[in-house]
């Protein structure tokens, strides 16, 4: 809505996230490859930093043009943590031995970051009753808390062979996911699940704003945020008892019909059962995760992480245009609808990347073995 609001239109609001993602496009391969041969922690902190710059961007406001900066400095720092932050987890707990216990930490990970957003998602609803733009300029406080803390990690004392060079280095990355059936297959359907799911979700905010008052908005994101965080502390149990390829269509099955429905017959009621799906993103987002880092190897594990999100950004840039031009032609419901119906893509690939694998606890543990 600030975005929108500064620029004048759904669709270049919508043209500050695709910046952001193209721009993370741009710098994935490269940060990919500074965390392998660099360290995760250095990545962490470069990623701090930039997201501090991001935000200063959009703090200032009052042109599109100081919206596009804080887009292109977003884009980097999300670059830097892209692959990094998944592989500084990864790696630490290979040091351990425990690489096995990866999606039980993952996910209750990811349930504190959830909770935190649905905290700022209140407190940003609350602000925005006074002006859009104190939202951005408290929210680099906690931007800099992020590099205060970021200095304390410890880095992980993985022993990896280090490519001779950056070339080689990102050519093996790729031959490695070329060469994968089953990863390229995953990896694909991840990236239209991110491109179609963010894009929408993003711009679900549009459609609350039909309904509901400014100092309201925050609270469906708040919600969703509480149950994300439920279904992200409890995924790794979860997975374990019904396999990832149930989990994964019935989530976002289920998810989706929730959705539309509240389209469809919109009410006042329709923001809070709209944010029902987001128990199922928790556990489906640590179940593809899980999935993809047991493909991927350890001396290319962020730069292979970084082809994915540079692919993800791309596509989430062109989609996200697109529904932001769609919604200006025909409105804000039929671009969510499509949106929604769109799903289906993702979820077809995922049940011809995982068939075979029915779900059942035994079979999902074969192919832990088999896959480690």
């Amino acid at each position: 809505l600030y975005f929108a609001q500064v620029s004048g239109s759904y669709a270049l609001g919508m043209s500050v996230f695709s910046t952001t993602m193209l721009a993370q496009s741009l710098f994935e391969v490269p940060t990919g490859i500074i965390s392998d041969r660099s360290g995760r922690k250095r990545t962490i902190i470069y990623g701090a930093i930039a997201g501090i710059c991001s935000l200063l961007g959009y703090a200032a406001g009052g042109t599109y043009l100081s919206l596009v900066i804080g887009a292109i400095f977003e884009g980097l720092a999300r670059a830097f943590f892209s692959g990094n932050n998944d592989a500084f987890l990864y790696d630490t707990l290979a040091e351990n031995g425990r690489e096995q216990d990866y999606q039980e930490y993952l996910g209750k990970v990811s349930s504190s970051y959830q909770l935190a957003l649905g905290i700022s998602a209140m407190l940003g609803s609350l602000l925005a009753t006074i002006s859009f733009s104190l939202v951005m300029w408290v929210s680099v406080i906690p931007s800099i808390l992020t590099l205060v803390i970021s200095l304390g990690f410890v880095e992980p004392r993985t022993l990896m062979h280090q490519s001779p060079n950056i070339y080689t280095h990102l050519h093996i990355a790729v031959q490695k996911i070329i060469q994968n059936p089953r990863l390229r297959i995953i990896s694909l359907a991840s990236i239209l699940s991110f491109a179609i799911g963010e894009s929408a979700w993003l711009f679900r905010s549009a459609f609350i704003a039909t309904l509901w008052p400014t100092w309201a908005l925050g609270i469906p994101q708040m919600l969703a945020n509480i149950e994300a965080a439920i279904g992200f502390y409890f995924a790794g149990r979860i997975i374990r008892r019904f396999g990832e390829l149930r989990l994964l269509i019935g989530g976002m099955s289920s998810g989706e019909i929730i959705n539309l429905f509240g389209l469809l017959v919109p009410t006042v009621a329709s923001p809070i059962f709209m944010s029902l799906n987001s128990v199922f993103y928790g556990i489906n987002t640590t179940a593809i995760n899980n999935l993809i880092q047991r493909e991927f190897t350890d001396e290319q594990r962020a730069t292979m992480g970084s082809l994915n999100s540079l692919v993800g950004s791309v596509a989430f840039a062109v989609f996200s245009l697109l529904l932001g031009t769609l919604a200006d032609r025909v409105g804000v419901i039929p671009a969510l609808v499509s949106a929604s119906l769109l799903a289906i893509v993702p979820m077809s690939l995922y049940a011809w990347g995982l068939r075979g694998q029915g779900g059942a606890k035994s079979q999902i543990n074969d192919a832990v073995i088999e896959s480690a």
